[in-house]
């Protein structure tokens, strides 16, 4: 017996997959790294609204620079445990 699989190509590279949570959303994303104009950008944020990280170990919360640069790692539940909200 002869079976047969069909592939449906994405034109997707494959590797690690990145997921951002903003305001409660989780949003996959394509890079290692996030800048606080993408964030803004995902959540739908207004220009002036600062962008605030959310430790979620201990709840602390910091407002991000307008410049930096924030590292992500891949997947869910790996690295920091944080999020991010409009401040």
């Amino acid at each position: 017996m002869d079976t047969q699989v069909a592939v449906e190509e994405t034109g997707r590279a494959r590797g690690p997959s990145y997921v951002v949570n903003v305001e409660g959303i989780d949003h996959d994303w394509p890079s290692p790294t996030i800048t606080a104009a993408d964030i803004r950008n995902l959540g739908g944020f207004a220009a002036t609204d600062p962008v605030i990280e959310v430790d979620l170990k201990d709840n602390s919360e910091r407002t991000l620079a307008e410049d930096e640069v924030v590292d992500i790692k891949p997947g869910m539940g790996y690295g920091k445990k944080i999020k991010f909200k409009r401040g």
